[in-house]
């Protein structure tokens, strides 16, 4: 025999569901608007082909709320999730994290991961600072809780094309040909765009491209691609990578005994990484990265390496420069914006975000101002090169560590 609920329990009921779906609708702000910590969603790719740039970008992350709390005087909670290196996953971790009670979303260190990233965080009004991803179309889309402290494709190609001819001219050389090669992922199409754009109007660079070669940044062979490349007899490679295909692009280089002026990139990822130069050893020597850098003269670059050191005691921050520097500042820009607000509700942090102005910072670059689309600029590139297996600034010239080598040693025209 059944019972049917009492009309009142049956009210009681109906009460409490509504109450909840109402809970479940509200602005995000009207829910969680009073915490005293801000809890910060931090995702990376810490599995898959980019995952050891993704642990890279972490281990900035990890250290922020330390010093931070020294900087700012206000707490942070870290809420780490793995994007996987795939789009998809990273969509629907933000929504989780949003539905954990993220106040405010970093990362993801990858253009497509950051675009699905974005219009989650536009739907569930969180607002979401991008560390490091470069696709410009992502600022362009009239977000209005979407900031990135990061250049974009097009000016990555432009500060890293223009030190190539710095480099020439340091170096006294005058290559003629180029073969472009590229990862043919959301960043890499960006960096392609931007340089088969770009590259007509610096009539100063003395160079032709010859081919342009796309490939799938999980390949695990690179022969036809880089026989076809040698094939261009084309003087000096210019290269947009990841890390896991860069280290299969040079070995594959050796294997095929091809040995061009040198391997410049005018501004991605890669070849600068620590896991590069662990698997690699002496084969990373002399490759060219034209990338942004932290400043290694500013007071906060010291403060971190400080914290970095401390948590790391096998590793050196020059290994993660890029990775940790934009991690940290993403995370600093949140506390920033929270210490000013006074409040963890979304769209007061968004304002709050939106005002930013941080002079004193640990990229080099102008101050972290956003503008109306949520873009910083300013940041700059410096030219690192791998010399005694590790990252060394060669340009410019005021922050050089060492002078720059190109051609490099074994040279052979083709």
């Amino acid at each position: 025999m059944t019972t049917r609920p009492s009309r009142s329990r049956r009210r009681f009921n109906l009460a409490l569901a509504g109450a909840a779906s109402a809970a479940a609708l509200a602005p995000v702000s009207l829910v969680r608007a009073q915490s005293r910590t801000l809890k910060v969603g931090v995702l990376h790719p810490l599995t898959g082909y980019q995952g050891f740039i993704g642990q890279s970008c972490k281990k900035g992350t990890d250290l922020a709320p330390e010093v931070l709390k020294s900087m700012y005087g206000v707490d942070i909670e870290l809420m780490n999730v793995d994007t996987e290196t795939n789009v998809d996953v990273a969509r629907t971790r933000a929504e989780r994290l949003i539905q954990e009670g993220a106040h405010v979303l970093v990362g993801p260190f990858d253009s497509g991961a950051a675009a699905a990233i974005a219009q989650v965080a536009e739907q569930r009004g969180v607002p979401f600072v991008i560390n490091i991803a470069a696709a410009p179309q992502i600022t362009e889309q009239g977000y209005k809780f979407v900031f990135r402290n990061f250049p974009t494709a097009p000016e990555l190609v432009t500060n890293g094309l223009a030190l190539i001819g710095d480099l020439f001219q340091a170096t006294n050389t005058a290559p003629r040909t180029a073969v472009f090669m590229h990862v043919n992922d959301t960043f890499g199409k960006s960096m392609a765009g931007g340089i088969n754009a770009i590259l007509p109007r610096l009539t100063q660079l003395p160079f032709k491209v010859v081919d342009t070669i796309a490939y799938d940044p999980a390949a695990r062979d690179l022969t036809v691609e880089v026989s076809r490349a040698r094939a261009s007899k084309a003087d000096f490679v210019l290269l947009v990578s990841r890390l896991n295909d860069a280290i299969q692009l040079r070995r594959e280089m050796v294997k095929q005994r091809w040995n061009p002026m040198g391997i410049v990139s005018p501004g991605s990822p890669g070849m600068y990484e620590k896991q590069y130069y662990s698997t690699l050893g002496k084969l990373s020597e002399h490759a060219i990265s034209n990338v942004p850098w932290y400043d290694p003269k500013a007071e906060l670059t010291a403060a971190v390496e400080r914290a970095f050191k401390a948590r790391n005691k096998d590793d050196a921050l020059m290994f993660h420069a890029l990775n940790v520097g934009f991690s940290f500042e993403a995370v600093m820009i949140a506390a920033d914006a929270f210490k000013r607000a006074g409040s963890t509700d979304p769209k007061t942090l968004a304002e709050a975000i939106r005002a930013t102005d941080i002079a004193k910072r640990m990229m080099i670059g102008g101050p972290i101002r956003f503008n109306a689309k949520g873009q910083v600029q300013g940041n700059r590139s410096a030219c690192i090169q791998n010399l005694n297996q590790r990252p060394m600034v060669v340009l410019p010239a005021a922050s050089a560590e060492a002078s720059p080598v190109f051609p490099v040693p074994g040279y052979r025209p083709a």
